[in-house]
């Protein structure tokens, strides 16, 4: 067994047993606490990338998304929305009248800006679907369905794949392997739907896999492509094995956004 391979053994050991208890008996406030920290790393990773050489960048990047995270999991809208457009106006000024050139100022404002979108506003939405009706349920049915999805479709791109889905950016993914995904996380839904969300009908549950599926694979390129710009292989080496936890938590991503709407906008 190689080392890589005895590292991310030992990982999903000792991380899986945890994040099943975290979901299933942690409760809410231990799981936006949970949250809120892996949305702290992930910030720190991402504004690694972004600002390998300037503290202050990272140190304002950091603060944004950390910022724009606390607001989020107050489940308040009349506090989050002025907390998050308040950052953005701090974050402009900021950027506005910061010495470098104005060509780096403004690609600097939007780098920060995406890191406090994409992880600061988006990953925050694992807590707001917790705290839900069946919550624990549907984190439950997006991880799992994720989780099989990429299994199936690393399974079937190393075994069949031919057509690469999108080279410039990951050139190991296929168009196999990405269908594969899609049947594996559908399957998966419905199976985990029946015994976990029986409120909801079949159809919806399919409806719903797929766009988890599409979003999730969707998500993995979107990391993928920031890597790529900076020319990395993993966010961080801060899970043994696997990466960085961005690494981990990028194909989660879009699709909890989906579902904290999702389950919102049409409760049981």
């Amino acid at each position: 067994m190689s080392p890589q391979l005895r590292a991310r053994l030992l990982t999903a050991a000792v991380g899986v047993p945890a994040l099943v208890w975290l979901i299933g008996w942690g409760g809410a406030r231990i799981f936006s606490w949970a949250i809120f920290l892996a949305v702290l790393v992930s910030l720190w990773e991402y504004y690694h990338l972004a600002f390998r050489s300037s503290a202050k960048d990272r140190a304002a990047g950091i603060a944004a998304g950390g910022l724009a995270a606390a607001a989020l999991l107050l489940d308040d809208p009349s506090v989050a929305a002025p907390c998050l457009a308040g950052i953005a106006v701090v974050l402009f000024a900021v950027y506005l009248f910061s010495p470098a050139a104005l060509a780096e100022r403004f690609n600097h404002l939007g780098w920060t800006v995406l890191g406090t979108i994409y992880i600061g506003c988006f990953l925050p939405q694992a807590a707001l679907v917790y705290r839900q009706p069946d919550g624990p349920q549907w984190i439950f049915f997006t991880l799992i369905g994720v989780m099989l999805g990429d299994t199936a479709a690393f399974i079937v791109g190393k075994s069949i794949g031919k057509t690469k889905l999108y080279p410039e950016i990951s050139p190991n993914k296929t168009v196999e392997g990405a269908v594969a995904s899609t049947v594996a996380t559908i399957i998966a839904g419905v199976i985990m739907g029946y015994f976990l969300l029986p409120g909801y009908r079949w159809v919806e549950l399919v409806g719903v896999a797929l766009a988890v599926s599409v979003l999730g694979q969707i998500g993995d390129l979107f990391e993928s492509w920031i890597k790529r710009v900076f020319g990395v292989k993993d966010s961080s080496a801060i899970l043994p094995g696997h990466g960085g936890l961005l690494d981990r938590l990028d194909s989660l991503i879009f699709p909890l956004v989906l579902v904290a709407y999702y389950t919102r906008l049409f409760p049981r």
